[in-house]
């Protein structure tokens, strides 16, 4: 496995990370399954594990992902030392429901609850603001952020799904690692929004959550079919189109490391095997060139001027 660099901590990451959260929402496998499907990625070198306070079916078992994560980690027969654990805060799940919460009062709380539900032993590995709350200013809500790096319950701070404007506010509070956004083949904003080359400018570890397509996790696979370059690529090369995909988002910027979701073994088996792919510069373009921009989620660079430039309004 291809070891990265968090940033400019002199942490080892590992290329592709794994998302743990389908193994807490709806369809999600047995708790076994789930522990397997967690082992089978650390032995295939993958050492970085993403969770969040959110990953449950709703408030009723809130931190769910976060003890399932811990209790894998407690029962794994390997080295653990090096894992690290990214985890946030921020959402709420009302009746399955996602709401933002910013209130700092709130962000306390959950932050003292993740440190508990992942073992309550060493400060928790990464931390993001899951997702910005318009009634509470980002200064508002990362204060208790910083309270806790200097109590020692947090070493590292990330935000997600934050723009560029925002992020530069986050980093007047307190000192960012990471930034965790949406990014696949049909989701490009990345690439025109500032974020990716913001993130490349200050050194920033990009990390790319639903790389496979979708929102939620949920592949694309309805649209792969109608992409041919993927599948020919993907015969050529002998390896799953998933993989094609990974590789494909893994050569725009030495900063990105995709985010991969799995229920089962062999899903992340499939995913880490991704690392060995190359693509060749006329494969990037073709694949670049296979979606229409119609497809994309992407906006005039008018739009997104006002967005770089945009300041909060005072709520």
């Amino acid at each position: 496995m291809e070891i990265k660099r968090l940033s400019n901590t002199g942490v080892g990451i590992s290329a592709i990370g794994l998302g743990a959260m389908p193994m807490s929402l709806s369809g999600r496998p047995t708790e076994s399954e789930a522990i397997e499907t967690i082992h089978r990625a650390l032995k295939l070198g993958i050492n970085l594990i993403d969770t969040a306070d959110s990953y449950c079916l709703d408030e009723s078992e809130k931190h769910h992902n976060e003890r399932l994560i811990c209790k894998a980690l407690q029962q794994y027969d390997g080295d653990t030392s090096q894992v690290v654990t990214i985890t946030k805060g921020g959402l709420m799940r009302p009746n399955g429901e996602w709401v933002p919460n910013g209130n700092p009062e709130h962000l306390r709380q959950t932050i003292q609850e993740s440190f508990a539900a992942l073992g309550g032993v060493k400060p928790i590995d990464l931390w993001l603001y899951h997702s910005p709350d318009p009634n509470y200013s980002i200064k508002e809500s990362l204060t208790p952020v910083n309270e806790a790096v200097a109590a020692g319950l947090i070493k590292y701070v990330g935000v997600s799904n934050f723009s560029v404007n925002q992020i530069k506010q986050a980093l007047e509070i307190v000192d960012i690692v990471a930034v965790e956004n949406q990014y696949h083949l049909w989701h490009r904003n990345p690439e025109f929004d500032g974020i990716l080359e913001y993130c490349e400018q200050e050194a920033l570890t990009f990390l790319a959550w639903s790389p496979l397509g979708g929102v939620g996790g949920k592949r694309r696979s309805s649209n792969l079919d109608a992409v041919p370059i993927l599948t020919e690529l993907a015969t050529a090369k002998e390896v799953s189109i998933y993989c094609i995909l990974l590789a494909w988002l893994r050569a725009k910027s030495p900063v990105v490391v995709p985010v991969v979701g799995a229920r089962k073994p062999a899903s992340i088996a499939d995913s880490a095997s991704s690392v060995a792919v190359q693509l060749s510069d006329a494969e990037i373009k073709q694949i670049d060139n296979s979606v229409s921009s119609t497809s994309i989620a992407r906006k005039g660079l008018n739009w997104v001027k006002r967005q770089l430039e945009r300041i909060p309004l005072p709520r």
